[in-house]
């Protein structure tokens, strides 16, 4: 086997960048262009790589654009579904892909030139570490709110995430995808179906090597009061999902995830004064911060009546549960 810099040569690899997507072609343009910009080492151990497009029912002229530019995306295979979520798409996505490592990533997200190369340079070393593949590799999100130039944000510490198994930017055999039996489609609303089946893979004994060369930078637009409502009808939902995680997994460790103990309900409660520091109350406040130029700011300082939201969702989806079985 022939080392060169960071890159073995011996066994190659073939990805498969899997994507859903629902209504969200401007920032998926610039996803695609990330990926079609890849560069590879010389001796690189990528031998070719695919995108694997899903489109989730999208009504935004995704697959009109597609059409009329495709000889812009070689790389790109694309195959649609009827609106189910992002669970349902990515399991289409790994059933059509070709290669025998799957890449998961948003198409919010935009990635740098050396991605590929990143991941795949882990991938061998992860393999001569542990001896085997029984693992998969975790790269960097950086959040951004720029849509004209995504990848000149810098890293913050609220860009850290903690999640053993996230699918903004993972790379993972498709095997012990297969073995581990893909996303549970039950997770239809927002939230919770890659850590899920992170779970699951932790239970086949997976092990996580960080990947901090493979950077994303996951869009989002600036934060401004219209985005609420749905921001609170996304923390319900993800409450609700989270009580299912529970179902699936009844241990202290999801429950710490989802939220679901007292020390969540007490943090939030006092945060939120129980609720009195909520959507309305905080407006003006949040409105002086989007006015100062600090969107973000005023995002982490909505979190206090968000996750008050959220914490509720929990709670009253559990009583539900209780309440049926």
């Amino acid at each position: 086997m022939l080392e060169m810099g960071n890159t073995v040569v011996g066994e190659t690899v073939f990805f498969s960048v899997v994507i859903p997507t629902y209504n969200r072609l401007p920032i998926l343009q610039k996803c695609l262009q990330a990926l079609e910009q890849q560069e590879l080492n010389a001796l690189s151990t990528v031998s070719g790589y695919e995108i694997v497009l899903v489109d989730d029912g999208s009504t935004d002229g995704t697959l009109d654009w597609l059409l009329a530019n495709q000889r812009e995306f070689p790389h790109v295979r694309w195959f649609q579904q009827d609106h189910a979520g992002p669970a349902a798409a990515r399991n289409l996505g790994v059933e059509k892909a070709l290669g025998e490592t799957i890449i998961f990533i948003d198409s919010d997200l935009v990635v740098l030139k050396n991605f590929l190369q990143a991941h795949a340079d882990a991938l061998v070393q992860g393999k001569e570490t542990l001896g085997s593949d029984r693992f998969f590799t975790y790269g960097a999100v950086i959040n951004t709110c720029n849509f004209n130039n995504p990848t000149e944000e810098p890293y913050k510490i609220t860009d850290f995430s903690a999640a053993f198994f996230a699918t903004g930017n993972v790379a993972i055999p498709k095997h012990w995808l297969e073995k581990a039996g893909l996303f549970d489609t039950g997770f239809q609303l927002y939230g919770w179906e890659d850590l899920e089946l992170g779970v699951r893979l932790k239970n086949l004994g997976l092990k996580l090597i960080k990947c901090p060369a493979a950077v994303g930078y996951h869009w989002h637009p600036p934060f401004n009061l219209e985005q609420i409502p749905n921001l609170i009808d996304k923390e319900i939902q993800r409450g609700r999902m989270g009580v299912l995680f529970y179902q699936k997994h009844p241990t202290w460790e999801v429950r710490m995830m989802i939220q679901m103990t007292w020390l969540h309900r007490l943090l939030w409660g006092i945060l939120s004064l129980n609720g009195l520091l909520n959507e309305r109350t905080m407006a003006p406040f949040l409105h002086w911060l989007i006015k100062l130029g600090k969107p973000q700011l005023a995002l982490e300082v909505a979190r206090i009546f968000l996750n008050w939201y959220n914490v509720k969702g929990v709670y009253e989806a559990y009583a539900q549960m209780r309440k049926t079985a």
